[in-house]
């Protein structure tokens, strides 16, 4: 048995039904899928377990990580830890399959393989056909080697390097390094592009959504930056195991309720060494309890005494902007912090970050 593993927030319905209607298709019924709910708004995961409930072949979890930042890899590691299966493949609800996709699935498992596929790239115009013959849907252009994301793996592989790279947050490189690593151990890769078994459906770019601004969609500056930094240091090492043994480990749903209904909160202004101190002093201090802290610009910023201060030259404090204080503390917890159950919010109206964390020793 293969088992087809989704990560999944907030997308389309349309785009899901779009992608499991081409499995319920399959020629051969051989696989399970497991559908991961990285933390979709409410509203959205009622809809999607709705959709799942009408195929027999579907296992939907739901994570608490709607406050979180995306991250394919935790999402992919909750199954992975204790999946029962010998081979498991990473898709994509944007992927619509060719009806002998599984069969040719199943000839490619082999334990010291792990097989990669090319994926035809549709336009906007394509995914709007409705009831379409796969071979009907006209391809745009074609994926090559460079793109790794769907992926048939060996399990027990992917368990002795302790999956994915738990680093890797928002949007990174989590698939192409994953196929470093695994090589590292021995494990041939292979690139299938005899026949296009896959068709990917169109969609904006998501780095088209990054603002220069605060913004209540979590977002860092610079992450894909860091991210393909990070890729390359992970390809110059040896090391195998990148991440800590609670890998696959997510925030519990006692953790996250605790977290919500935390309200001793510590409001900090946004002067610099206030920000720099409790990065590098208090939130590391914190032990055994629940930290809860927003953020808040200074009154004092706004006022008509610091513009004038400030213009004639006088001594004011120095601010971080919100927007600089979210990078830095998202860049901290993605470093430092991430596996620790976490909440993190911009207000509806941009004042304030709220932050809460539940640390033990």
């Amino acid at each position: 048995m293969i088992t087809i593993l989704y990560a999944y927030r907030n997308r389309e319905i349309s785009r899901i039904k779009q992608s499991l209607d081409s499995l319920a298709s399959q020629k051969k019924q051989n696989f399970r899928v497991v559908f991961v709910d990285y933390g979709s708004e409410l509203s959205i995961a009622h809809e999607v377990l709705s959709l799942t409930k009408r195929y027999l072949f579907i296992q939907y979890y739901y994570l608490n990580t709607a406050h979180q930042p995306w991250n394919k890899s935790k999402a992919f590691n909750y199954v992975l830890k204790n999946l029962d299966s010998e081979y498991c493949f990473t898709a994509d609800v944007d992927m619509i399959f060719h009806p002998e996709f599984t069969l040719v699935l199943e000839e490619k498992c082999n334990p010291d393989k792990a097989t990669f596929f090319q994926v035809g790239y549709m336009s906007d115009d394509e995914n709007k056909k409705e009831s379409v013959n796969y071979d009907n849907y006209n391809i745009k252009f074609l994926s090559t080697e460079e793109a790794t994301g769907m992926t048939l793996f060996p399990v027990q592989r992917l368990k002795n390097i302790q999956g994915f790279d738990e680093f890797f947050h928002f949007w990174g490189a989590e698939d192409t390094e994953i196929h470093n690593r695994i090589r590292k151990t021995g494990c041939e890769l292979v690139f299938y592009d005899q026949k296009v078994l896959m068709l990917h459906q169109w969609h904006k770019n998501y780095r088209n959504r990054e603002t220069l601004r605060l913004n209540t969609e979590l977002q860092l500056s610079g992450i894909v930056e860091i991210n393909h930094r990070h890729l390359k240091c992970n390809a110059e090492t040896e090391i195998e195991n990148v991440n800590s043994e609670s890998w696959g480990e997510i925030i519990s749903e006692s953790d996250f309720n605790a977290l919500e209904g935390f309200d001793n909160e510590l409001v900090l202004i946004n002067k610099t060494e206030v920000i720099e101190h409790f990065l590098f002093v208090e939130l590391p201090r914190f032990q055994n309890s629940i930290l809860s802290v927003r953020f808040v610009e200074d009154n004092f910023q706004n006022s008509l005494k610091y513009r004038f201060k400030k213009r004639i030259g006088k001594k004011v404090p120095k601010y971080y902007s919100l927007k600089e204080i979210n990078d830095k503390l998202l860049l901290h917890i993605i470093s430092f912090y991430h596996q620790f159950p976490y909440t993190y919010k911009v207000s509806n109206d941009l004042k304030s970050i709220s932050f809460k964390i539940k640390k033990k020793n």
